[in-house]
């Protein structure tokens, strides 16, 4: 699920820390008290206990039972140390969320005039420790999470590979690609990736042969002057 989404699930009697999902492999990495969670230009909320496992950042309430808020790490597209008083006035671990929302419809720090209550519209998150001297400690273990959590490939990347090396080129000079000759579709039988990468690499090929052909009938030439 993109973006920020409200939680307020807690072990126990639910006064406890956020579920973690150990049968898929989540680890608990690291609990920070007294933090205070800033979103977007909302005024600070409470001060929380901030929980962080290898698969996402759970922010949970002190004084209300029933709040709390979570973000997984492929939703993080940036974090960053913030110290510039210019930008917050305390120290504090910043976070750039991506939602799936297009930017005129999401809530950043310059909508100061639209206070919304829909969490998927968030962008940027702030979390600000009462221990300044930890916001390092958040920093890296941000860091480690994220390496964690690398950004799937898109599908149509590896299907639509289109690229050939001269090793390829030389190589479909001596073998035959395994092509359907009974296809009942014009492209291919499956997805119409083979044969149109079959028709691909043998224009190539062709060019090739007609441009090693100019040059024997070019050398050919010369040699008789």
């Amino acid at each position: 699920m993109l973006g920020l989404r409200f939680v307020a699930e807690r072990t126990g009697d639910g006064s406890g820390q956020p579920f973690v999902d150990a049968e898929n492999g989540e680890e608990l990495m690291h609990v920070q008290p007294g933090t205070t969670i800033v979103l977007g230009s909302r005024p600070p909320e409470s001060p929380g206990t901030l929980y962080i496992t290898t698969k996402q950042v759970v922010w949970l309430s002190d004084t209300d039972r029933s709040e709390g808020y979570a973000v997984d790490f492929l939703s993080v597209s940036l974090h960053a140390v913030s110290r510039d008083p210019e930008a917050y006035p305390d120290s504090c671990l910043y976070a750039q969320i991506d939602n799936g929302v297009e930017d005129d419809e999401s809530e950043g720090s310059s909508d100061e005039g639209a206070e919304s209550s829909d969490l998927s519209r968030i962008t940027e998150l702030r979390l600000v420790p009462t221990d300044p001297n930890q916001v390092d400690t958040l920093f890296q273990i941000f860091c480690e999470c994220a390496e964690l959590n690398p950004e799937p490939i898109e599908e149509e990347e590896e299907e639509h590979n289109w690229i050939f090396s001269a090793d390829q080129l030389e190589n479909q000079e001596a073998e035959e690609w395994m092509i359907s000759e009974n296809s009942t579709h014009s492209i291919g039988h499956s997805n119409g990736d083979q044969d149109l990468a079959h028709n691909v690499l043998q224009l190539q090929i062709d060019d090739r042969r007609f441009e090693d052909a100019e040059e024997m009938d070019s050398d050919s030439k010369n040699g008789h002057h």
